[in-house]
């Protein structure tokens, strides 16, 4: 179903009302009770009479995953589930969990449901079911938006944006590029360096975000056949990139200080704060930081994948 435009809700604009920071540690009741309307269209109303036996069947999938994975026998408030369906379970979990974190357990994997179950033809939805569940994938993230929480709903995983401008031009764009083929390497490794991130685990998060960048020119390499050192780091592939041309000859004088930014840029962040022993005082690394470094890694994973889609 489409986002309205409600007058309360304009008028709420116009008075300056709505967020324009984000929030990650509290998931509001209104945003919960907008994904459950959203989860019951796209997967069914598990509070219909009459119910088709798959949709029961995806939420028990879902309840009895979640069950296992928490240890329990019942999400709660559940104790009990004579008389309760598995999606009124898992809504009353939704609605109440205290834990963010768990909060986003159930969007994750019942949005994952969405995607990989509810849009086949023999769902509920027949034919219409990919328009359904891509409109239910972009109203999620839009209700994200809107209340002023800092996730979205990215390639089957939730992923913490911490700026709307820099995730829309850096983020979805290199997870774009990256899903293919040819990259199927740094695009789960750029993902990891996201869930990192989202855990509050800032020195692995750097770690992939360098192990996204070289995988992504060795991907390039491997694509165009050009040869490099299997055992070479970032500076060396970095090399491969301009004698092969990826950066057209009649700019590399302009862009003399590109090369020196990728060489300083993620490799550096990497090595200084998580890639080497910490000594005896352990290193902590800001999560403004973290930030920084993961929309870096972006930006020249869409260079470095757009520059080489140009070539000839």
């Amino acid at each position: 179903m489409a986002v309205w435009g409600l007058f309360s809700k304009r008028q709420s604009q116009l008075r300056g009302e709505v967020p324009d920071v984000y929030t990650y540690t509290s998931i509001p009741p209104k945003l919960r009770v907008q994904i459950v309307h959203i989860i019951s269209e796209a997967l069914g109303n598990p509070g219909e009479r009459y119910q088709e036996p798959q949709v029961n069947e995806t939420y028990k999938t879902i309840v009895e995953g979640l069950c296992r994975e928490y240890g329990l026998f019942y999400l709660p408030p559940t104790n009990d589930r004579y008389g309760v369906s598995y999606g009124k379970e898992l809504f009353d979990f939704l609605l109440r969990v205290e834990n963010v974190e768990q909060c986003l357990d159930v969007v994750e994997i019942s949005f994952r449901a969405v995607d990989l179950v509810a849009r086949q033809r023999d769902y509920i939805h027949g034919s219409s079911g990919g328009q359904i569940c891509d409109g239910a994938i972009e109203e999620l993230n839009e209700r994200f938006k809107e209340n002023g929480v800092g996730y979205q709903f990215v390639d089957g995983e939730i992923i913490r944006v911490d700026s709307q401008l820099l995730h829309a031009e850096a983020v979805k764009p290199a997870l774009n590029l990256l899903n293919t083929r040819e990259y199927r390497g740094p695009h789960e490794e750029f993902i990891n360096a996201y869930e990192h991130y989202k855990d509050g685990n800032n020195k692995e998060a750097l770690v992939d975000c360098l192990k996204a960048f070289e995988s992504t020119m060795k991907a390039i390499c491997d694509k165009r056949r050009w040869a490099y050192d299997p055992k070479g780091g970032a500076k060396d592939l970095i090399a491969v990139m301009f004698d092969k041309g990826l950066v057209p000859s009649f700019w590399q004088t302009q862009l003399s200080s590109l090369r020196s930014l990728l060489e300083s840029s993620v490799p550096t962040g990497r090595n200084k704060l998580a890639g080497h022993g910490q000594g005896s005082t352990p290193t902590e690394v800001p999560d403004e930081i973290t930030a920084y470094m993961l929309h870096m890694t972006a930006s020249t994973l869409v260079f470095l994948t757009t520059a080489e889609r140009a070539l000839p």
